[in-house]
């Protein structure tokens, strides 16, 4: 798994965050067994909406709870089939494990993501 990595600090002095790489289903859980909400976005080579979802995700990892990480479904097709992957971007939010929301018409804004992630945050 590539972790998390530190960019230039925030206004607030936090360190900056862009979203984990998950390549293998053994990333995926062992980001499950050290992290109890995370937002999982499934992805594509080539997707164009999901080459212009980076920075949102960026934006989101920075001020959301939870991690946000992403997986190519070409990449790692065992773990789109699990979730049942039919269109990329497809965004997945798991609390403890179990999925509560699912994003999978589009771009989204940052906004609506971080909303959902507080929510499912306070459950």
């Amino acid at each position: 798994m590539t972790e998390t990595t530190p960019l230039e600090p925030t206004d607030d002095g936090r360190p900056a965050e862009k979203p984990v790489q998950l390549n293998d289903v053994a990333d995926y859980d062992e980001l499950l067994a050290t992290h109890d909400l995370v937002l999982l976005e499934f992805v594509t080579s080539g997707c164009g909406i999901c080459a212009s979802m980076e920075p949102v995700l960026g934006a989101v990892a920075r001020s959301a709870p939870g991690i946000v990480a992403t997986v190519n479904a070409g990449l790692v097709p065992d773990l789109a089939a699990e979730f049942g992957i039919q269109s990329v971007p497809t965004l997945v939010v798991l609390r403890d494990g179990e999925e509560v929301a699912r994003l999978d018409d589009g771009f989204q804004q940052a906004e609506p993501l971080v909303d959902t992630l507080e929510t499912h945050a306070v459950q």
